[in-house]
């Protein structure tokens, strides 16, 4: 009997928490849905530049709530309301955290992208111009080696000429 007290009670919960859209009243001024995904997009960002770039907010005196505020012309208060509202609906709620995620891993992307189009462009300059510089030490190398031979070529022509010279 004590099984079923707890099932019962399960299934009231559930049910309550299916119902719970209805719980949560439509604020007057709520924010639009996609307006309110953007907000998310852009305090995911923001929030990774507080961990990764905390000097630069700081310096330049940005709180990342606030600016999102000001941005999107909101106060606190609409937010949280708004922001209620959309999470009493979870499959709502939980597709727009999806869309967020899913436009910051296409920016991940695009820029990790970019960075390894600069980091192959910056390997092949670094190929060429090790190349280049052992082109110029290879040349320098047979310059040194010609002139070597040059000087050879001199000693022995010189040795040859006092050689063939008569003695008196």
């Amino acid at each position: 009997m004590n099984m079923k007290k707890v099932i019962s009670v399960f299934i009231l919960v559930a049910l309550f928490f299916s119902c719970n859209k209805d719980l949560v009243e439509k604020p007057d001024n709520l924010i639009d849905e996609k307006v309110m995904e953007n907000m998310f997009y852009d305090m995911a960002l923001l929030d990774a530049m507080k961990y990764q770039y905390s000097d630069s907010l700081y310096k330049n005196g940005i709180n990342p709530k606030t600016y999102i505020f000001k941005k999107y012309k909101v106060d606190s208060t609409q937010f949280a309301k708004s922001n209620a509202y959309y999470a009493a609906e979870y499959r709502e709620y939980k597709k727009m955290y999806d869309d967020v995620n899913n436009r910051l891993q296409k920016e991940k992307n695009a820029i990790d992208l970019i960075n390894k189009k600069a980091e192959k462009k910056e390997a092949t300059l670094k190929k060429a111009k090790a190349k280049k510089v052992a082109d110029s030490i290879k040349k320098l190398q047979k310059e040194k080696e010609l002139k070597t031979k040059q000087e050879k070529d001199s000693i022995s022509r010189a040795k040859k000429k006092i050689a063939l010279k008569p003695k008196k």
